[in-house]
């Protein structure tokens, strides 16, 4: 029912849209009719942030399909190909942000969704001005959608259509997690690229499972860009969405969901669903298909990958963006990553053993400090050693993408890769 003059939009047609550098302008032609009869015409200018996140590809090795990128943020530079520390709960565990900038020289981190919205909790998060007001990281975040956490939940869930029922791991309280709902809470978030809302598969599964599985990944995508599109970023930053490609191990559901993600044209892409117990072959093989389908002038994201073996593999297979808690988790239990291969700490050979922790590590503490103080530390459960074991092993995979990165430009990434391979994978 129409009260007064005031006008109903009637019918609009969208004119003119153009994209400036995270600002998006649109022109509406709108036909207003009020309550008395009268119809005419307006247009109306929209002004509002975009899901801009700008990417060039800079270098392309010749032998493989490593690749050299750039990509541009509100909050700054991501050189690619990228490691990026998780920090889960709004921290990367045992390491001061000052550490993770300049001594690890991290680019952007992670942070996670599901812990988030649990604690702290989005009322402190909006207060703060986000996750970067909150935990003082002035580079870019990347969120993931919480996906993942949600399937390891097990019995405590339950996936319908509508979205994820689930008991909260902190106190068994129940909550859901819908498309559109995890879109908000990124928003409050505010993470600089965050992830749409997916099903991660178990390994193994079959292949209806997968199948079905796949299906609700994109229909739920659908309603993640719907939402995305039609809410603003809180905290004046443009933040950009990136779908998941699924599929399990099947090459044709993989097949199917690259080419569905692809055409929503969103500014990255990501692979989920791997390295969560499928033989690394199988890993390998999956990357590749998939990077051979996602476009190649947008980042390539695999979530949750992996070892410094791994990681070389991947970027040879077109990879240009990674995550793992591997080298924070197995720091704090006394596995060490060098440049010549893995320690074990805790080991008697290293009692009196007074080299660096790793002499080509760029962080100081591990050039400062021996491997037997190292081993010192840890035995005596002394909370440094965690501390400096996690700034070894975090500084070791920012300097293996480092190199990663300049032995493409260099065009000798290949031969490069294979004798690296050879010694990060190496027990010393």
């Amino acid at each position: 029912m129409v009260v007064g003059n005031d006008p109903i939009i009637a019918r609009h047609h969208l004119l003119y849209t153009t994209l400036l550098p995270c600002i998006v302008i649109r022109l509406r032609a709108f036909r207003l009719q009020f309550a008395n009869g009268r119809v005419c015409g307006a247009f109306f200018v929209f002004i509002q942030l975009s899901d801009h996140m700008d990417f060039s590809l800079q270098h392309t090795d010749p032998r493989s399909r490593a690749r050299v990128g750039r990509i541009e943020t509100a909050h700054g530079i991501i050189e690619t190909p990228i490691f990026m520390p998780v920090g889960t709960s709004a921290t990367v565990k045992a390491v001061h942000q000052h550490e993770l900038a300049d001594d690890i020289r991290a680019q952007i981190i992670l942070g996670n969704t599901y812990h988030l919205y649990l604690r702290p909790g989005l009322d402190v998060l909006r207060q703060a001005g986000g996750l970067h007001g909150f935990n003082g990281w002035k580079r870019p975040i990347l969120t993931d959608s919480g996906g993942f956490q949600v399937y390891s939940l097990g019995h405590r869930r339950k996936i319908k259509e509508e979205g994820v029922t689930f008991q909260s791991h902190i106190d068994g309280s129940k909550h859901m997690f819908t498309p559109e709902g995890v879109m908000d809470i990124q928003r409050v978030i505010g993470a600089d690229i965050i992830m749409a809302f997916d099903e991660c598969t178990p390994y193994p599964c079959d292949y209806k499972y997968a199948k079905n599985s796949m299906e609700l990944t994109h229909r739920w995508l659908a309603r993640c860009t719907e939402r995305f599109d039609q809410t603003e970023p809180i905290y004046g930053h443009p933040q950009t969405l990136f779908p998941i490609v699924q599929g399990s191990t099947y090459p044709d559901l993989r097949r199917i969901s690259a080419e569905t993600i692809a055409s929503f044209g969103r500014a990255g892409n990501a692979i989920g669903g791997l390295s969560v117990g499928e033989p690394i072959e199988d890993m390998y093989a999956m990357t590749e298909l998939v990077t051979d389908i996602l476009p190649a002038d947008k980042p390539r994201y695999l979530m949750g990958v992996g070892t410094p073996e791994n990681i070389l593999e991947c970027i040879a297979r077109g990879i240009d963006m990674f995550d793992c808690v591997m080298p924070t988790r197995n720091a704090r239990h006394g596995l060490i990553y060098t440049a010549e291969g893995i320690v074990s700490i805790r080991n008697a050979r290293w009692k009196e053993n007074f080299s660096p922790i790793d002499a080509a590590s760029p962080v100081p503490t591990s050039q400062t400090h021996s491997r037997a103080y190292l081993r010192h530390l840890f035995v005596n459960n002394e909370i440094l050693g965690m501390q400096l074991a996690t700034l070894q092993n975090l500084g070791l995979y920012l300097w293996l993408v480092g190199q990663a990165r300049q032995h493409i430009l260099d065009g000798d990434f290949s031969t490069w890769k294979e004798e690296m391979v050879q010694k990060v994978s190496r027990r010393l």
